[in-house]
């Protein structure tokens, strides 16, 4: 199954220790998505269709209320990068 160029650099950031927060409103739907590297810096690529995207793939995954990391399939998905050596 092929990913996007954008799905992929989001993967690449996630398998390298990041973490994605939703913010919900009253109503329980989505308010806010925010993809944070391991360092601490918020990319803004990342948007509600790539979010639904990647949950759909089974790329992401969120257990117990935390935020979303990466999953083993996600691993799968993602291309070696040279930094990831």
């Amino acid at each position: 199954m092929d990913i996007s160029r954008a799905e992929q650099r989001i993967l690449h950031l996630l398998a390298q220790g990041g973490r994605i927060e939703i913010t919900r409103d009253e109503n329980h739907r989505i308010e806010k998505i925010q993809l944070f590297t391991r360092e601490g810096w918020m990319f803004t690529g990342l948007d509600v269709i790539a979010f639904r995207k990647l949950k759909q793939k089974k790329a992401i995954r969120s257990q117990g209320g935390k935020p979303y990391r990466i999953t083993e399939r996600g691993l799968v998905l993602v291309r070696s990068q040279p930094d990831n050596r």
